[in-house]
C-alpha cells in the first residue's frame, strides 16, 4: 500500500498493508484530513515517527465480526491498554500506556489501509458524505469543550485563533447561543466566521478584555498571552493548541485574577456524527482543496500556507468518494 511516512522528513512510499492485532479491524481509508497536529508532528512535536494521521473516514474490509465489514467508519484515535484504572473508568485517553493513532506509537490514517480495535469504530450514517464524515475527529475536539465546561448562553466568547478548529468551535458555541467573538489574521479565514455570526476582530484589533471565557486555538504561543489578557478575573482559558516547543508564561496573572485553565483535547464522536448529519451545520465552506495521497508532499505545503483551511488526502478514486471534488 502507499503511505505517507514522516521520518525527517515527508515522503511517499510503499509499506505492508497492516495487519490487524486480535480485537481490531483492518479499514480501507476513504479519505483523510491534514490538521495543525500533523503539520507540528514535522517539526518536532511528539518525537513521532512513522505513517502520519488521525482524521479519516474509510470503510472496514477485515474484521472477526463480522457486522463490521463493509460500513463506514470514523475511528477514536486513543489506544488505551483497557486494564489500568484509568481504562476502567471509561478513560482511555488518558491511559498511560496508550497509544495515539498517527501521533504517538501507532501508524496512522494517511495510508491506504489502518488498523484499529473495533471499540473504537463508529459507523457513518448513510446521509453523512465521505466530505463531511471526515471533520468527525475535529468536530468531537470542539465539542469537547461544552463536556468541560458548563457554557452559560450569556456568556461572552473569544476565539484566539482563525483555524480549522476554530471555525468548528465557534459554530458550535454559536449553535447553542453564545456571543462569540474571534481574534485572527487572514482575511478569507475571519470572513467564514463573520458569516456564520461571529464578530471578527482582524490583527492589530484590541479585542479588550472582560471576556467570560476564552478559547485559545491559534495554534502558536502567542496565542496563550492574548488569552490570558482577554479574559476576565475567574474566567476561563480553554487551551486546545498543540505545538512543538515551550511557552513562556507569568503565573502572577493565573492567581492575582483567579483563572481557571482547562486543557482539551479529544471529545465525544457521537454527538458530533449528529451534528454533521444536519446540513444546516456548514463544512463544505472550510475544505480547502484534495490532494491524492501521490502529491502528500504538496498536500503538506498548502496546508501551511497562511490562508489554507482543511487541505484533504483522497486514498481512492474521486469517483469512489461521496460528495467530494479536487
Amino acid at each position: 500500500m502507499k503511505a505517507v511516512i514522516f521520518d525527517n522528513r515527508i515522503q511517499v512510499m510503499d509499506r505492508d498493508i497492516p495487519v490487524p492485532a486480535d480485537g481490531e479491524a483492518l479499514i480501507k481509508v476513504r479519505v483523510a484530513g491534514i490538521c495543525n497536529t500533523d503539520v507540528e508532528i514535522t517539526r518536532g512535536y511528539m518525537d513521532f515517527r512513522g505513517i502520519l494521521g488521525h482524521e479519516f473516514v474509510g470503510e472496514v474490509v477485515g474484521c472477526a465480526r463480522g457486522d463490521w465489514i463493509g460500513r463506514r467508519v470514523v475511528g477514536e484515535i486513543n489506544l488505551g491498554c483497557g486494564s489500568c484504572g484509568w481504562c476502567l473508568r471509561g478513560m482511555s485517553r488518558h491511559c498511560p500506556n496508550r497509544t495515539v493513532l498517527g501521533i504517538l506509537g501507532k501508524d496512522g490514517a494517511f495510508a491506504e489501509y489502518v488498523t484499529l480495535p473495533v471499540g473504537n469504530l463508529h459507523a457513518v450514517p448513510a446521509s453523512i458524505p465521505d466530505r463531511r464524515a471526515v471533520f468527525a475527529e475535529p468536530m468531537a475536539a470542539a465539542l469537547e469543550v461544552l463536556q468541560q465546561v458548563r457554557v452559560d448562553p450569556d456568556w461572552q466568547v473569544l476565539i484566539v485563533g482563525d483555524g480549522k478548529l476554530a471555525i468548528l468551535i465557534a459554530r458550535v458555541f454559536l449553535r447553542v447561543g453564545v456571543h462569540v467573538s474571534v481574534i485572527g489574521r487572514h482575511l478569507r479565514k475571519l470572513d467564514l466566521f463573520g458569516k456564520s455570526g461571529a464578530a471578527t476582530i482582524g490583527i492589530g484589533e484590541d479585542p479588550g478584555a472582560g471576556f467570560d471565557m476564552v478559547v485559545e486555538a491559534s495554534g502558536s504561543p502567542d496565542g496563550w498571552k492574548q488569552a490570558v489578557a482577554a479574559v476576565k478575573p475567574r474566567g476561563i482559558v480553554v487551551l486546545k493548541s498543540t505545538y512543538h516547543g515551550d511557552v513562556n508564561w507569568k503565573s502572577a496573572p493565573l492567581v492575582i485574577n483567579e483563572i481557571t485553565v482547562v486543557g482539551s483535547r479529544c471529545g465525544p464522536f457521537e454527538p458530533g456524527l449528529r451534528l454533521l448529519a444536519d446540513s444546516a451545520f456548514e463544512t463544505d465552506d472550510i475544505i480547502d482543496s484534495v490532494f491524492p495521497i501521490a502529491q502528500a508532499e504538496a498536500a503538506f505545503e498548502r496546508s501551511q500556507h497562511p490562508d489554507s483551511l482543511k487541505v484533504l488526502l483522497r486514498m481512492t478514486p474521486m469517483d469512489e468518494l461521496s460528495g467530494l471534488s479536487e
